[in-house]
């Protein structure tokens, strides 16, 4: 990243970790925050998370990755109704179909394109192509992805969640390397057994 993508990255992060959603996903607290089971007096450690510096000056990894400031991660987000992630698109890279169960996703543009789109309930597709700078929001619980359709040139993206712990339902991995029975699958899909066992497979290898 050169000076300006990492000022810019840096000035999204502050902003939307700062803001907090009207409407939250996550119960609120009786309390100003939430410290672990047996945990010593906080100090200003417990509130700084420094897991996104690797990124910034690391190498792009050779497929999709999203690097996560949730409350497994940060701990301190617990019962605050906000969370982050870094979302790194090396070229020609997707971020398959998901769902967040427990928050929109807001996702802001900082590098590259990206081809994005949700189907709501009513089976519509909505799709934009993103250029960087641009903001496009997913909502709560809706089936969504993200693309770099472009061959040569990575993308990036910062996404905010209104859930300290919004959850990612991947239906790739949901529904193909579960446990659910190769017939049930085979008639959802109307399709038959062996290609439910080679869509496994593909997922699995």
């Amino acid at each position: 990243m050169n000076s300006f993508e990492k000022i810019l990255f840096l000035v999204v992060i502050t902003t939307l970790a700062i803001s907090r959603t009207s409407v939250a996903g996550d119960p609120d607290i009786l309390t100003d925050f939430v410290l672990p089971p047996n945990s010593p007096p906080p100090d200003g450690n417990f509130f700084t998370y420094t897991g996104f510096r690797s990124i910034i000056d690391g190498p792009f990894p050779p497929t999709f990755k999203a690097v996560k400031a949730a409350a497994e991660q940060f701990p301190a987000l617990d019962g605050q109704s906000v969370s982050l992630a870094v979302l790194i698109y090396p070229a020609g890279t997707v971020n398959p179909v998901h769902t967040h169960p427990r928050s929109a996703e807001l996702l802001f543009l900082t590098r590259g394109t990206l081809q994005v789109g949700f189907v709501d309930t009513a089976n519509k597709l909505y799709t934009q192509t993103l250029q960087q700078g641009d903001l496009f929001v997913f909502p709560k619980g809706l089936v969504h992805f993200q693309y770099n359709a472009d061959p040569k040139s990575p993308a990036v993206a910062v996404s905010a969640f209104g859930s300290a712990n919004a959850g990612t339902v991947s239906l790739p991995n949901g529904l193909f390397n579960s446990t659910i029975d190769d017939g049930v699958l085979a008639l959802s899909f109307k399709t038959d057994v062996p290609t439910i066992q080679k869509l496994k497979a593909g997922i699995k290898g």
